[in-house]
């Protein structure tokens, strides 16, 4: 999930209350709980991945976790096996689940490395201009007339996350900073996300190399450092 945070770019990735161009609340990273970006509803999303067996039950760590799609009673598709989350532990940075029907320690380690998803429909309400990363991706990023290209994915940098652009003349990607002083407006539904060339340091039609995120650091809307 991704939310566009202010000029210097805080951890929480927060969209200022101007809220320019957002999406409603409705999902976060392919497309939302309303299908904004219909393969990625379709496929679900991704909380997290299968890491190391905890215990021998059949509880394992989960990696890349997307805290908010992981809760007691929450059903999630992992390899060919889709059941509920029936424990829930650890933390949200390192969160620890059992899924129905994973009963020991070598049938979690058997799943380890695979992709956990979970239904958009059970996925939560998003505030206010808060996105998941697949209703980005595929969206076109413009400035006014000029087109720089389209979002490949999302990346999560030490200071922010960043749109990945393909560019529209091809060569090497370029990163563009979610943060409010480069994107101007998010817009999933047109599928479309406006930003500032000229602070991205990005020359109008030239292949420039990709754009640097915030070198200052502040706190996000959650109090955590950046």
């Amino acid at each position: 999930m991704t939310r566009r945070s202010g000029p210097a770019g805080g951890r929480e990735h927060a969209l200022g209350a101007d809220g320019a161009g957002g999406v409603g609340a409705d999902g976060a990273g392919g497309a939302g709980a309303d299908g904004a970006a219909g393969d990625g509803a379709a496929a679900g999303l991704s909380a997290g991945r299968v890491g190391r067996p905890h215990g021998l039950d059949g509880s394992f760590y989960v990696t890349r976790p997307r805290a908010r799609l992981l809760h007691a009673g929450t059903v999630v598709t992992v390899g060919a096996l889709s059941a509920a989350i029936v424990r829930r532990a650890g933390t949200d940075a390192r969160p620890i689940v059992r899924v129905q029907g994973v009963e020991d320690r070598d049938a979690a380690l058997a799943l380890r490395g695979s992709e956990l998803r979970v239904s958009g429909e059970q996925a939560p309400a998003l505030g206010e201009d808060e996105w998941w990363a697949h209703e980005l991706e595929g969206c076109t990023v413009a400035d006014g007339e000029l087109v720089l290209g389209r979002v490949s994915r999302l990346l999560e940098l030490p200071s922010c996350e960043a749109l990945e652009v393909q560019p529209a003349g091809g060569g090497e990607p370029l990163l563009v900073p979610m943060v409010k002083d480069a994107v101007r407006a998010v817009a999933p539904q047109r599928q479309r996300i406006e930003v500032d060339l000229d602070f991205l340091g990005l020359p109008v039609g030239a292949q420039a190399p990709a754009a640097r995120p915030p070198g200052r650091r502040r706190r996000g809307a959650n109090g955590e450092g950046s």
